[in-house]
């Protein structure tokens, strides 16, 4: 009798790490590349929104102040807008007109935003992981009710 305790407590604390050494740590990851997807969304939603603003404006120059770290600002003026440079990844830049530019945004926030619902089922399917290593540890111990998790 004592043996199957030992061994019921060994598998509990088994089931334990795995939880706290691999589901947590991937349910961490996987919610940080959502919060950097959704970062990147609000960044290219926040260019669309300058680039109709220019639009409207219809002014062929610009000044601006551009910050370069450290909270140092510097007044920029661009002589020419018609056409912007926009980051497509991996340190490249492309020379797009607006309304060049305004679609690629559209395109790659909904591909953003299709990896983002990605990750966040993701997300769900490890925290049904961790449920079920829980009741699985629930039966072990013979205890009745699982907390609610919030």
């Amino acid at each position: 009798m004592t043996s199957d305790r030992a061994k019921v407590e060994q598998k509990v604390l088994e089931y334990e790490n795995f939880i706290n050494e691999v589901l947590k740590k991937d349910l961490q990851k996987v919610l940080e590349q959502r919060d950097e997807v959704y970062e990147k969304i609000s960044q290219y939603l926040q260019l669309k929104n300058i680039i109709e603003r220019l639009q409207e404006s219809e002014s062929e120059e610009l000044k601006m102040q551009v910050d370069l770290g450290c909270n140092f600002y510097v007044e920029a003026k661009v002589p020419e807008t018609s056409k912007i440079f926009v980051a497509v990844g991996y340190g490249f830049f492309v020379e797009l007109t607006l309304p060049e530019a305004i679609r690629f945004i559209e395109k790659k926030t909904k591909q953003l935003t299709e990896h983002s619902e990605k990750l966040t089922k993701d997300s769900a399917k490890i925290k049904a992981n961790v449920r079920m290593v829980l009741e699985g540890l629930r039966e072990l111990q013979g205890l009745h009710d699982l907390p609610d998790q919030k």
